[in-house]
């Protein structure tokens, strides 16, 4: 019974750490794209290096979680729920990464609008599409954290505003280049930006599906959000 109680409570001390490993990715990767949406808005440059060197950290604790993942399932092999969430863990923390390679692409499109001296923010406001994104990453993570799957449906439904708002744009740069083509390398670069935000929506709507894997064993992947709610 002792043997068991110790092996429990180290089990136990392997999640939490885990979790906690996955919080701080996320808070950093959540602190690197608001960090970009600053900088767009702002026209300056000053955080755009630290936003990606930050990157690195976030695909070194990529890469830690996933050993740990691998070390966990090797020495405590896990069962049920236990299982789902170190499997859930490995997926949550793929789309963390790309989400922070979205927010580096953000930043070193942004360099290249400050270098043309173009007054890009004139252009295309970004500012609600980004915002809306940076809460749908903070409220998956938030998700996590409590591991609570309820907010999972508005999350998604979220996802399907940032992508309307993302077609929104293209039209509107697209009016702007036929109207004055001196502005295509300006706009094209707006658009990367823009296609970043809305990935990075769709990397948040996955990390919500997998919290509700976690949390209740389903896989709502591909469905429509009625099946969802």
């Amino acid at each position: 019974m002792q043997q068991s109680s110790h092996v429990s409570t180290q089990f136990s001390e392997d999640i939490t750490r885990l979790r906690s490993l996955v919080l701080q990715m996320g808070g950093l990767v959540e602190s690197q794209f608001a960090e970009a949406i600053e900088c767009y808005d702002s026209g300056t440059t000053e955080k755009i290096q630290l936003i990606i060197d930050n990157d690195r950290k976030v695909n070194d604790l990529e890469k830690r979680i996933d050993d740990n993942c691998a070390s966990l399932i090797a020495k405590r092999q896990p069962a049920a729920s236990d299982l789902r969430l170190v499997f859930g863990i490995s997926k949550i923390v793929t789309d963390l990464e790309r989400i922070g390679d979205e927010a580096a692409k953000i930043a070193k499109a942004i360099r290249r609008l400050a270098d043309n001296n173009q007054p890009f923010q004139k252009i295309a406001n970004i500012r609600h599409i980004s915002e809306a994104a940076l809460e749908m990453v903070s409220k998956s993570m938030g998700a996590f954290a409590r591991m609570e799957s309820s907010t999972a449906d508005e999350i998604i439904r979220s996802d399907h505003d940032v992508d309307f708002e993302f077609k929104s744009i293209m039209r509107q740069l697209i009016t702007h280049m036929m109207e004055d083509p001196r502005i295509i390398t300006t706009a094209i670069d707006i658009i990367w930006i823009a296609r970043a935000v809305e990935r990075i929506g769709d990397h948040a709507k996955n990390i919500a599906e997998q919290v509700v894997f976690i949390v209740e064993g389903k896989d709502i992947r591909h469905q429509e959000i009625e099946e969802v709610s």
